[in-house]
């Protein structure tokens, strides 16, 4: 990490965290943030779904919730970008403060409630989105809608034009009662309704930590028979076990070190009951904990909560570290290490 970086990621730590998330944001569009291009080796190189990736790092939905920064972010590094979530209708989510940094624990706890400016706003800055750049939108619900399913098509239809990939995301903590969309029956007719209008934009489904093995079954039935073409495991929990911060009682979902050997766990478990490709995603905070996701059946990984800590200079140092890790132990590309180690998180 630069000195400059390390500067301005002490300064943002002392203010409020949705300020400094702000703050973060106007950075990059000002072109204050490091700019290593598009980061890739031929150990790297790999594909997801049909769509071909630099590398297998990406960044996860949350941190660029409008669509804001996505030319200076596809400069980042990352080998795909996902932004959003996105809702028919803008809205200002939940009360604040609503966003918590769990320092002790390198965590976070968010309880947003999908604020967001809305998918036509959205949709006009993916309109003019970089072309050389992998981006995918997570798509959300409107907490007052009559017909939350119905959301999820609507943002699909107005955006999937520009996208490379959308994510369906039942699995936020912070609508209320959007989990029960990860039922067996409600979630095959939200998919079902997605699948019609996606045209030939790739859908992914995005899974909570905190599912029973038998809903983690019925889900990976479910994401077959409706032709997904991956999962992402997982969001964040609302499991506080072993948590030492001041905050760590906050309502939200937790998101960061904490949650990682948790989303693995169930990361492990889909690669043992589906093909589907599998993104892994929580607590990943170095090329280790990229390389450990990959080898319990990770196809490519997400980060977000961990650049709050070490910054943006932290994709960088994962893609390089992790195309070491895989050279070390003999593998010629990625996809020889997918799954090599699931069994230990079984």
């Amino acid at each position: 990490m630069k000195w400059a970086e390390q500067t301005g990621l002490t300064a943002l730590r002392k203010m409020d965290p949705e300020r400094a998330h702000g703050l973060a944001i106007t950075a990059l569009k000002l072109g204050l943030t490091p700019k290593p291009g598009p980061v890739t080796s031929p150990r790297l190189k790999t594909q997801i779904a049909g769509i071909a990736l630099p590398n297998p790092v990406g960044l996860a939905a949350g941190f660029d919730k409008n669509a804001e920064a996505l030319h200076p972010l596809s400069q980042a590094g990352f080998g795909f970008i996902e932004v959003g979530a996105a809702t028919p209708r803008p809205q200002t989510g939940n009360p604040k403060p609503r966003l918590f940094r769990l320092t002790e624990d390198k965590g976070a706890i968010n309880r947003f409630g999908f604020n967001n400016q809305g998918m036509d706003a959205i949709a006009q800055r993916l309109a003019k989105r970089p072309k050389d750049a992998v981006i995918g939108l997570n798509l959300g619900a409107n907490k007052d809608s009559e017909n939350r399913a119905e959301d999820f098509t609507k943002v699909l239809k107005n955006t999937r034009d520009h996208l490379d990939f959308a994510t369906v995301n039942v699995s936020s903590p912070n609508t209320e009662k959007l989990r029960d969309l990860q039922g067996a029956e409600a979630l095959n007719t939200l998919l079902q309704g997605v699948m019609a209008v996606r045209g030939t934009c790739p859908v992914f489904l995005k899974i909570a930590p905190d599912l029973t093995d038998t809903e983690l079954s019925e889900i990976a039935d479910i994401a077959q028979q409706n032709q997904l073409s991956a999962i992402i495991a997982t969001n964040t929990t609302l499991d506080r076990d072993g948590l030492k911060s001041r905050h760590k009682n906050e309502t939200g979902g937790l998101s960061g070190v904490p949650v990682f050997e948790k989303s693995t766990r169930v990361l492990a478990k889909l690669a043992n009951q589906t093909d589907i490709p599998l993104i892994g995603v929580g607590g990943v905070s170095s090329a280790q904990d990229a390389y450990a996701k990959i080898k319990a059946g990770a196809h490519a990984v997400q980060l977000y909560t961990a650049l709050v800590y070490q910054g943006l200079s932290l994709v960088e140092d994962i893609i390089y570290g992790l195309d070491g890790l895989l050279e070390n132990d003999g593998f010629a590309h990625i996809s020889d290490a997918v799954g090599t180690d699931k069994d230990i998180w079984l």
